[in-house]
């Protein structure tokens, strides 16, 4: 039986049809790393505290296309039945579909799990959890929209860390993170997720910049000691500055 050329069930193809053409990756990556600012300069904070009101201290921060908002329940009695000295903090992070290039699935995964952990790293030698016996401490965390995982975790940080204190929790000082990135022979502060994607190693630093002291490093890649000491230089220099607008911003 002969087809018919009107065949309704079927979506029949062009007549005439070409090969899609992708750009070349390397141009790509080079055009997306080209920065508008200097290498030692981070991107504009915007940070504003008290945002969700239901939450007993909430933050909100942006730099570019890094989007996050922070949300604190507690001190709250402990559901375990132990008794604690000590109060327990949980960090917790989450991804919405539309934070990424591709869409993400609802359910955590391995990469919310690191950056909880290191955003936890971070800010829990900054609360006096001595106070708070058999208490805990929830902090969620949503990425809104995300532009690199070291961006998340410095401004994770910074957002978990006024939250906090708008929550009037007892600190022993204000946590200010910031990261950098080993570009060809140059050391890029505040990297996005391409210039990151380029380069050859990145580390993140958190302090507490009050009580000069160091609460978190984190690298990945390949970095010599020497860069890693100039890295932490220009991080803790750039800390100090960021720790004056998280202070400004709760005033």
């Amino acid at each position: 039986m002969a087809q018919s050329a009107n065949d309704r069930r079927r979506i029949n193809g062009p007549e005439e049809s070409f090969p899609p053409v992708f750009d070349d990756d390397d141009e790509d990556i080079k055009l997306k790393t080209q920065r508008s600012r200097a290498p030692g300069d981070i991107r504009p904070i915007f940070l504003q505290p008290g945002l969700i009101s239901q939450a007993n201290g909430s933050a909100y921060i942006e730099t570019e296309k890094t989007k996050i908002a922070c949300a604190v329940y507690g001190p709250r009695q402990s559901k375990t039945t132990t008794y604690s000295e000590k109060g327990r903090l949980n960090v917790e992070v989450k991804f919405t579909p539309f934070s990424c290039t591709r869409r993400r699935a609802p359910m955590r995964d391995a990469e919310d799990r690191s950056i909880g952990v290191s955003i936890h790293q971070a800010i829990v030698s900054s609360i006096r959890l001595e106070l708070f016996p058999k208490s805990t401490i929830d902090v969620f965390i949503t990425i809104i929209e995300n532009d690199g995982i070291e961006g998340c975790i410095a401004s994770g940080s910074l957002a978990a860390s006024t939250a906090l204190a708008d929550a009037g929790i007892e600190m022993l000082g204000l946590v200010a993170s910031c990261s950098a990135a080993i570009v060809g022979d140059d050391i890029q502060l505040d990297p996005s997720e391409a210039e990151a994607r380029a380069s050859s190693g990145t580390l993140i630093l958190a302090c507490m910049p009050a009580l000069d002291s160091i609460t978190s490093i984190w690298q990945s890649g390949q970095m010599s000691a020497d860069l890693s000491l100039k890295c932490m230089e220009q991080c803790h220099e750039r800390c100090i500055d960021i720790h004056s607008i998280v202070a400004q911003s709760l005033l």
